[in-house]
């Protein structure tokens, strides 16, 4: 019997905050979306789409799907809009924004975005040209991955490094502070495939995760200690013999200042800091030196606490140390979108940033919007906000919540359904969805481009992000020619097609092939730093880094380059113990013992589909974790309502007692909405304390009580 879908397929690409940015079908049925499947041509993807995108078409098609443009008409939070014209919304945000300059300056409005779309064209970076020409005040969004840029990039340089299809010539994987089966499905298949060849696959994270459940060895440091667990690696291979001399002497700086620094660092002073016995910690240093090729793969929650910068740097010097960049299948992956040849410059234009406009960190939104951290001659009254729901996801939630009910603030939200945060605007836009727009999606995650076609018109009157920023340029009086480039425009200057990675690849290419491999050799061959060739100053893996200050990457922060943070950076890697713990602050663990560690959810992707019912269905409610002799402290038994608090807020859920998690740890995923938990949620807990590199999020560095709730 005939399906009745077209015959045709088109290409698509995932455009979700993932590393594995799957390339997809889209096929049609009656003129609408009504099939994706992955594209079994491509080598990651493999034709197999992870559980949040296995129906990605009712996505587009959700009921509370937002398809025209509103105006707030009730309470800010309450959800009560009406309909209103694209004219009258377009009208209404420029006048407004007009009114503000006039008043206060440019600086008075600020971009919000972050990566809900990975899009070249409407993504992260869409909207940075029209802000930057405005004159806006920066935006510094660093939520993920910002600090490990940092370390990673003043160690190495800004290298591939290894290739995430090379781990199947490793012998030994180290998963580290990453839960691959939730959050990096398709090369946790290639690390599945290196296991059945024999390799070993160790996972180090703070809780039992699904992917810790699936290793051949799990350790479990306390949370924020992953950085003496490193130094102390680097201690026993200096001190055991087990360095490549021949490598390092070629292709390292700083080995004899590292050799003399590391001398405290044991692994006995390591146990007793992180909770690993010092036999663990001298076997992994052993394996991790002597069983090659080594192949290291670091999660972006390994930056997520005071020290975070510190602890990527140290894990990042060990591959140099043993050598393992010899081979294919060895070394560290942190970022491949490295070596892809973007044209961030031209898609940000950070030339018309006029000289002297300052910055606000996106995680510190709340403080801004409160004047707390930011010059109050010039206040914040207004905010554009997509591609993000920082009432979820960012910390201090309830200072976000305070500052978005002012009645002097102009909140405007380009949205596909009323989230957290939309729910306060005052102008509200419908966005396209990922088959309804051309684009092309970053890969931070593999070396390939990915096209996404568009194929089917958008529902009701939802527009692309950077055709909302189109027009919204026209009515600015923005007359430049980058405003009226076409999609398929943007994409012809935004990649350069001319550099050797791109070799053989062009747009055209791209239409007829869904995607392409980077020309930065292949996955059986490529091993970058054989002979060093580290894209650093010195051509060489830095051990030690001298006069060398703090900084964010280019694209996080609108491609501006003043006002960087500017601290000086240490010179050598270290442990850096977190800011909450009972070590550090035990004042505040009397009152607040328990870490609380809020990794990514199962189901959803950030806070994307937390308001599917299928999606929660899957996920489940709102839940916490916790070890047995903890909920005996606390009279809670499995499945009670309890209450997670601490001077920041408080969020509640249903208890799990478990040995997933050790003693004076708690887990709970983040991505649930607070319009649909009513009581907060985990980020309500979360500090807006900045991690020592990179103004990264300190998410893992929280100390909470639980109560139960009568």
């Amino acid at each position: 019997m005939m399906d009745d879908f077209s015959s045709k397929k088109y290409f698509g690409a995932c455009p979700h905050d993932c590393p594995d940015t799957c390339a997809m079908l889209y096929e049609l049925k009656n003129e609408k979306l009504a099939r994706v499947t992955g594209n079994p041509d491509h080598p990651m993807t493999r034709g197999g789409l992870c559980v949040k995108l296995k129906n990605y078409e009712e996505r587009h098609y959700h009921p509370d799907r937002l398809l025209y443009p509103h105006k707030r008409i009730g309470k800010k939070g309450s959800n009560e809009f009406e309909r209103i014209s694209w004219h009258e919304a377009l009208e209404t945000v420029s006048n407004k924004w007009k009114d503000i300059i006039s008043e206060y300056g440019p600086q008075a409005i600020i971009p919000y975005s972050y990566l809900g779309n990975q899009g070249l064209v409407h993504g992260l970076n869409g909207g940075d040209s029209f802000f930057n020409k405005m004159g806006a005040t920066v935006c510094e969004r660093t939520f993920c991955g910002e600090g490990s840029c940092t370390a990673y990039l003043s160690t190495v340089g800004p290298t591939a490094g290894l290739d995430p299809e090379s781990y199947i010539h490793s012998k030994y994987i180290v998963i580290w502070a990453c839960n691959s089966v939730s959050t990096n499905l398709h090369h946790w298949a290639i690390v599945n495939d290196a296991k059945k060849k024999g390799a070993k696959v160790v996972v180090i994270d703070s809780y039992r995760s699904r992917t810790a459940k699936e290793a051949d060895w799990h350790i479990s440091p306390k949370p924020g200690t992953d950085g003496a667990l490193a130094m102390a690696i680097i201690n026993h291979i200096i001190n055991s013999d087990l360095v490549d001399k021949d490598y390092v002497s070629k292709y390292t700086n700083g080995f004899d200042e590292l050799k003399n620094h590391v001398q405290e660092r044991s692994p006995k002073w390591a146990s007793e800091i992180t909770g690993i016995s010092e036999d663990d910690i001298k076997k992994l240093a052993l394996e991790i030196a002597t069983e090659q090729p080594v192949g290291i793969r670091i999660g972006v929650a390994l930056e997520r606490h005071n020290g975070g910068g510190q602890t990527i740097r140290a894990v990042t010097c060990i591959p140099a140390l043993t050598g393992s960049w010899k081979h294919v299948g060895g070394g560290i992956t942190q970022f491949p979108v490295w070596e892809h040849p973007y044209k961030f410059d031209v898609i940000c234009r950070p030339d018309w940033i006029p000289k002297g406009t300052r910055v606000v960190n996106a995680l510190q939104i709340g403080r801004a919007l409160l004047g707390e951290n930011i010059d109050k001659s010039i206040p914040l009254k207004s905010m554009m906000c997509w591609n993000a729901n920082p009432v979820t996801q960012a910390p201090e939630t309830e200072k976000i919540v305070e500052a978005l009910q002012r009645e002097d603030f102009f909140l405007v939200s380009a949205e596909h359904f009323i989230s957290d945060t939309a729910s306060f605007a005052d102008i509200l836009l419908p966005a396209s969805m990922g088959a309804e727009q051309e684009d092309m999606i970053l890969s931070w995650g593999h070396l390939y481009l990915t096209y996404n076609e568009k194929c089917v018109d958008s529902p009701g009157e939802a527009l692309p992000n950077y055709e909302i920023f189109r027009r919204l340029a026209k009515l600015m009086g923005y007359e430049d020619e980058q405003f009226k480039w076409s999609d398929e425009k943007c994409l012809e200057n935004y990649v350069d097609w001319a550099a050797p990675a791109s070799k053989g690849i062009t747009l055209d290419y791209l239409k007829k092939n869904g995607f392409a491999r980077l020309n930065v050799g292949c996955k059986d061959t490529r091993a970058p730093h054989k002979n060093g060739n580290f894209p650093t100053a010195s051509g060489k893996c830095e051990f030690i880094i001298k006069n060398a200050k703090n900084f964010v990457a280019g694209p996080f922060r609108q491609m501006y380059d003043d006002y960087q943070p500017g601290q000086d950076l240490p010179e050598l890697p270290d442990y850096v113990p977190p800011n909450e713990s009972h070590g550090t602050n035990p004042e505040l663990a009397k009152k607040y013992p328990l870490n609380i560690i809020s990794p990514k959810s199962h189901a959803f992707l950030n806070s994307c589909y937390a308001n599917m019912d299928d999606k929660q269905k899957v996920q489940g409610d709102q839940f916490i974790l916790i070890n047995q002799i903890d909920a005996k402290n606390r009279n809670v038994n499995n499945e009670d309502k309890v209450k997670v608090f601490n001077e920041r807020g408080s969020f509640e859920g249903v208890v799990k007692v478990t040995d997933d998690v050790s003693p004076g740890i708690v887990v709970a995923t983040l991505g649930y909405w607070r319009q649909l938990n009513k009581t907060g949620t985990v980020n309500s807990i979360s500090t807006a304390k900045l991690a020592d590199m990179g103004n990264a999020p300190t998410f893992s560095d929280n100390l909470v009580e639980v109560s139960k709730i009568s």
